[in-house]
């Protein structure tokens, strides 16, 4: 956590701004610990809350939008060529993809609280060529209650707030086992209602 003191400390939200903007993007920048280091930040008073909320949903953002661009000029070989290196996995893809083809503009507002997908959700939409009125109401939403909300976390649990280094660490496994249970479920329920029409 050093790296971010150093951060904040001589870029202040400069620094702030950038890194969110490319953790977005998907470069393998720790945003959610970054976020509560900052309402740390306010908390200690070394940081305004108004300036450093305006900057957090800044950051997002254009973050955000830069991905939708990025999807809709480059499509899915851009994904599958430059994913691994942007913390973007092809099960991933696959799995948000179904996701978004189901509830599309609320997958986009709820990706930023699910790990490893938030950096998947944009590209998506900006290859769907889904319409960027719906994107930016979704998306930028999705950046007003994302970022302040950690931010106010940050605040909240002051001296502890490293806490959420260790539960993101085992939340982010913990999603993926779970969500590894629910695919497998699914795929018995289907094999068996298949198996039964199939015996039909």
């Amino acid at each position: 956590m050093t790296d971010l003191g150093s951060l904040v400390a001589q870029y202040g939200y400069i620094g702030i701004f950038i890194v969110l903007v490319l953790g977005i993007i998907g470069l393998p920048l720790p945003d959610e610990i970054l976020l509560t280091y900052i309402g740390y930040s306010v908390y200690l008073g070394r940081m305004s809350l108004k300036y450093s909320i305006f900057i957090a949903v800044l950051g997002s953002i254009i973050g955000i939008s830069i991905s939708y661009l990025l999807g809709k000029k480059l499509g899915i070989p851009f994904i599958k060529r430059f994913g691994p290196k942007l913390r973007i996995k092809e099960k991933n893809i696959i799995w948000a993809q179904n996701m978004y083809k189901k509830y599309g503009g609320i997958f986009l507002l709820i990706g930023y609280f699910i790990p490893g997908v938030r950096h998947i959700t944009a590209y998506l939409a900006g290859i769907s060529n889904y319409r960027y009125s719906y994107f930016a109401i979704f998306a930028y939403l999705g950046a007003v209650i994302w970022a302040p909300a950690f931010i106010i976390l940050g605040i909240i649990l002051g001296d502890n707030w490293e806490l959420i280094e260790r539960i993101f660490y085992h939340a982010s496994k913990a999603f993926w086992i779970l969500l590894f249970i629910v695919l497998l479920f699914i795929y018995i329920i289907r094999s068996k209602k298949k198996s039964k029409t199939d015996a039909n």
